[in-house]
């Protein structure tokens, strides 16, 4: 079997670097849940994390490898917000400048959390403009190094202790489910859950609209599509990249889909009966457990609740949406 970019062994390693840096969110458990879905859930709670998602694991990992020189030079990153605000808050925590490209139209709340930490923000149009070239060059422009959003093992391997801490939480599980993006996460995630004593099915989640992940598994190669239009906006993604796209062909059983009314109603059973605020690409796993499919009775089920960062505003906005 070829050998893949990340093993336990870096994502244990990134464990030691993020240890007293990022925070051990808690693993919570609801009956209210568990007789909906007839499964023991354990949801890990990323909102509580750092910048309220799983993005600072990543973020922090990956910029601790830099040389000083680099450091000193600094960093730049493209993100819809979760990933800038945890380039941002991880760059200044090593005293190092960062510069974000973030699209005209992330939330709010994320814009002003990022300029919040101290980066320098250059926004873009995502529905006109493509930020992985436009990124590039702005690092090359000012000798700046690219803290990807998801396709580095640096970052894939602090996204996988969010796992890690999981299972050494709730014991064994027979499921994992994961929302998807870029592929960060689950690649992290897969990578821990496939060298448990037994068997965990790895399953992953992305916004119906935006299911270029779940293509891309069916095809056998990376399906690009244009930028979804969706209310997940950490889920905007268009493509997985080349390193998570290795590993979730290996590691990841299966990729599900959800609507926006399913994230809607997860938002709203999280808030309700969990007392936890999720922002809707935050709430993608729990809307694929709520909706059924993904879970047989009885089974153990980790559950990544990904991000909370979602202001007040639109936290009603949407609720109302969602039908009172």
């Amino acid at each position: 079997m070829d050998l893949l970019p990340v093993d336990i062994d870096s994502v244990e390693a990134a464990a030691r670097v993020l240890a007293g840096v990022a925070h051990r969110t808690p693993v919570i458990t609801s009956a209210t849940l568990d007789d909906r879905v007839g499964a023991r859930v354990f949801a890990k709670a990323e909102c509580y994390q750092r910048v309220g998602a799983f993005k600072f694991r990543g973020a922090y990992h990956a910029i601790s490898h830099l040389s000083p020189a680099q450091r000193a030079r600094g960093v730049a990153a493209y993100s819809s917000g979760n990933h800038a605000q945890a380039v941002a808050l991880a760059a200044a925590l090593h005293d190092t400048p960062a510069t974000i490209l973030m699209p005209e139209d992330a939330p709010a709340v994320k814009l002003a959390a990022t300029r919040g930490y101290g980066a320098h923000v250059v926004t873009y149009d995502r529905y006109r403009e493509e930020r992985t070239t436009l990124g590039e060059s702005l690092a090359a422009e000012r000798g700046l190094a690219i803290i990807p959003p998801f396709d580095h093992p640096d970052v894939i391997a602090g996204q996988g202790t969010a796992a890690l801490e999981l299972f050494a939480d709730s014991g064994p599980l027979d499921v994992l489910v994961v929302p998807v993006g870029g592929g960060g996460l689950i690649s992290g995630c897969a990578t821990v859950a496939k060298t448990r004593d037994n068997p965990v099915r790895v399953i992953g989640v992305e916004p119906a609209a935006g299911d270029d992940v779940r293509q891309s598994l069916q095809r056998g190669d990376i399906v690009t599509i244009p930028t979804p239009r969706t209310i997940a906006d950490g889920q905007q993604t268009t493509a997985a990249g080349e390193v998570t796209f290795a590993i979730m062909r290996k590691l990841v059983d299966e990729v599900v889909v959800v609507d926006d009314d399913q994230l809607l109603a997860a938002m709203r059973f999280a808030f309700e009966r969990m007392k936890v605020v999720l922002e809707p690409s935050g709430a993608a796993a729990l809307a694929a457990v709520l909706a059924g499919g993904v879970t047989s009775a009885g089974e153990r089920v980790g559950v990544l609740l990904s991000g909370g960062n979602i202001g007040v505003d639109r936290f009603v906005q949407l609720m109302g949406a969602n039908g009172g």
